[in-house]
């Protein structure tokens, strides 16, 4: 299977399955003498394991992050970065009944008719746990990303038809409520409809904004590696997301130019925008303003109403899918958009230090 990795100088690469032994990652690139120790790479993970409220999995996981390299005395050492996190409690019994048909919005008949076979326990490689590489990944760059004062916020911004007040907004309700909403109201009434989603055992979907804060202008290449580009392949890269917008997105198609073009001024000698309706990027490049985009996903695909789909046999069947499901994955998707984000930016900010010769002087001294 091609297609493991992500990146150009910040490279990493994830590789397991859901109800395989283990999970992990290695990240390349990593700069020499960042401050990292297990503590950062965990506080991330822990955002995105199951099992810790009434609308997620109940599948029970520590997500236990171990470094295997790259890590000496607290410090990043310029080297591969290898990860694992274990298995510890897959119910592969559960997935018995799907081995020989195919479950509707999932991958199962895709990959079976590029592989010729899957590894059906779970989703293999296409589950959600796959995303845990990511995560840890992401959680490298994001301190690395710090180092720089940039800053990610990802938080869920809409579920179902339930939306969250950005006048109301609470940054630490992205990390108490099970939303992950910064708006307790919008949680509250979110949470009563997942309620009834799992009742009429059905599933919901939203979406999630990431906003980037202190990002110098000039990140990003001109042509096939805009930084609009890169991130719309990062964010769609996660299972379930179905669109992606940057700034103001799709809204921009009905507008005038007049209506939709970001004023510029000067600032304490600064160039800024009086507006940031391209959300931070201009012809693939950041323009120094916050960069924000949303990402949309679809409902969780495994249900427990019957569903109609197909067997390897070529026979119509009903389908009702057991085992241990997200009824939504939004809140356990954010610090993965956030994870992805990050890696974009620190992949995109290493890769401009060589775009000006004056740069490459100040680095060697010449």
């Amino acid at each position: 299977m091609s297609g493991s990795s992500y990146g150009n100088i910040l490279q990493v690469t994830t590789w397991g399955e859901s109800h395989g032994a283990a999970l992990g990652v290695v990240v390349d690139g990593c700069p020499a003498g960042l401050p990292l120790k297990t503590d950062d790479i965990q506080a991330y993970l822990d955002r995105r394991k199951p099992g810790q409220t009434k609308i997620s999995t109940p599948r029970k996981e520590a997500d236990a992050v171990e470094i295997l390299s790259g890590i000496f005395e607290g410090r990043t050492t310029g080297t591969p970065i290898s990860m694992l996190v274990r298995n510890t409690s897959q119910h592969s019994a559960d997935y018995g009944e799907i081995a020989n048909c195919y479950r509707p919005g999932h991958a199962d008949y895709t990959f079976d008719i590029k592989y010729g076979f899957r590894d059906y326990r779970g989703g293999g490689r296409s589950s959600g746990r796959e995303t845990i590489g990511r995560v840890a990944a992401g959680a490298i760059a994001a301190k690395l990303l710090d180092e720089f004062n940039i800053k990610l916020t990802a938080y869920t911004k809409s579920i179902g038809p339930i939306s969250v007040d950005m006048n109301k907004f609470d940054r630490q309700a992205i990390l108490t409520t099970p939303t992950c909403m910064p708006d307790t109201e919008a949680s509250i009434k979110a949470e009563t409809y997942l309620a009834d989603c799992m009742r009429s055992y059905d599933s919901a979907g939203g979406v999630i904004e990431c906003v980037v804060e202190n990002v110098p202008a000039g990140l990003g290449e001109p042509v096939f590696e805009k930084l609009d580009a890169n991130l719309s392949k990062a964010i769609m890269s996660i299972g379930a997301i179905k669109a992606v917008e940057i700034g103001d997105g799709i809204e921009t198609a009905i507008r005038h130019g007049s209506e939709n073009n970001d004023a510029f001024r000067m600032e304490n000698g600064r160039v800024i925008k009086t507006t940031n309706h391209a959300g931070g990027i201009l012809g693939g490049i950041s323009d120094g303003s916050n960069i924000v985009l949303r990402a949309y996903v679809k409902p969780t695909p495994s249900i427990f109403s019957p569903q109609k789909t197909v067997n390897k046999q070529g026979e119509n069947i009903e389908l009702s899918i057991k085992g241990r499901h997200d009824p939504i994955i939004v809140p356990r998707a954010v610090v993965v958009v956030e994870s992805m984000t990050a890696l974009t930016i620190a992949d995109a900010l290493l890769m401009n230090a060589s775009a000006r010769l004056d740069n490459l002087k100040r680095l060697y001294d010449r």
